[in-house]
């Protein structure tokens, strides 16, 4: 059976990025779905049916052997040869099959095959974000209204560097002027955005924010206490039983937590709720988010 690597060779024609754009649809959905027609490009990207046969042709010239057209259903298929020639991330297919291949452009997007996820509880307000990303990228100060579970509603001064998932809601990552330290600042919980002309200090961006450029390697094995370690390895492609991640400092805790790593120094943590424990949990120190990580100091 083929199988399709997220890792294939950078496609070393010359294209622009909308063919490029159109080219990569192309070769996942006559992977994925097993068929490919030139009308599905035609629909997708609003093109003609000569740009369209273009961008076939284009594909074949570098991948001649990686579609074949099949006469019964009128369409391209992948072949038993098929090698991609995009480099896709795992998450990024996923959500493809989640969303839909038009990456949630038009009302004619739709899921190809049946997929289904969770979904997400919180939707931050598209206009603060803005006003959030904006600062960002401009390096200026912002005033916020802010819901913090700890000390209530209050207004703060902060400089945005950074946006950061931890897999259940989004954060801003930000210089706090009343604490004078970075913090994180979900953004559900930011009411009211106000820009002030005031450009970040040096010690407010993100350069000297020492955790978020500080990285540590996690290196997670099944939980001493399961019966069957291998469905664990299987689950997370463990190579020699163990799985190493790369992370930010300031994410790390989130991330463990995530994915209910335990990280207690005795690793006695429920293994029915925690698959995966933090080998050497002597890696957190001095990591300020390793509050959030399950069983870490107790």
């Amino acid at each position: 059976m083929t199988k399709f690597s997220p890792e294939g060779d950078p496609m070393p024609l010359v294209l622009s990025h909308s063919q490029r754009e159109r080219l990569a649809y192309l070769e996942l959905k006559a992977f994925f779905i097993g068929e490919l027609r030139r009308g599905d490009l035609e629909a997708r990207f609003s093109i003609k049916p000569a740009a369209a046969t273009r961008d076939l042709n284009a594909y074949r010239e570098r991948a001649p052997h990686n579609l074949a057209y099949d006469r019964y259903v009128k369409a391209y298929v992948p072949t038993s040869h098929f090698c991609p020639v995009f480099p896709f991330s795992a998450e990024r297919v996923l959500s493809w099959l989640l969303y839909g291949f038009g990456d949630g452009q038009g009302p004619t997007v739709s899921r190809t095959i049946p997929c289904e996820g969770a979904g997400e509880l919180v939707q931050p307000d598209f206009g603060q974000l803005g006003e959030i990303t904006r600062a960002i990228h401009t390096g200026r100060a912002l005033q916020i209204h802010y819901l913090s579970l700890s000390s209530g509603a209050a207004k703060r001064v902060i400089v945005p560097v950074a946006l950061a998932d931890n897999g259940l809601r989004w954060h801003v990552r930000a210089y706090d002027r009343q604490r004078k330290r970075f913090s994180d600042f979900v953004l559900t919980r930011i009411t009211k955005v106000r820009p002030l002309d005031e450009a970040a200090e040096a010690h407010e961006r993100i350069e000297a924010d020492e955790q978020w450029n500080r990285r540590i390697d996690l290196r997670l094995v099944p939980h001493p206490g399961l019966k069957h370690p291998e469905a664990v390895i299987a689950d997370y492609g463990m190579r020699d039983g163990s799985l190493t991640l790369n992370v930010s400092a300031a994410l790390a805790g989130y991330a463990l937590q995530r994915w209910a790593v335990d990280c207690s120094s005795a690793h006695k943590l429920d293994c029915a709720r925690h698959h995966l424990r933090l080998a050497d949990p002597a890696v957190l120190a001095g990591v300020e988010s390793a509050v959030m990580a399950p069983g870490f100091g107790s």
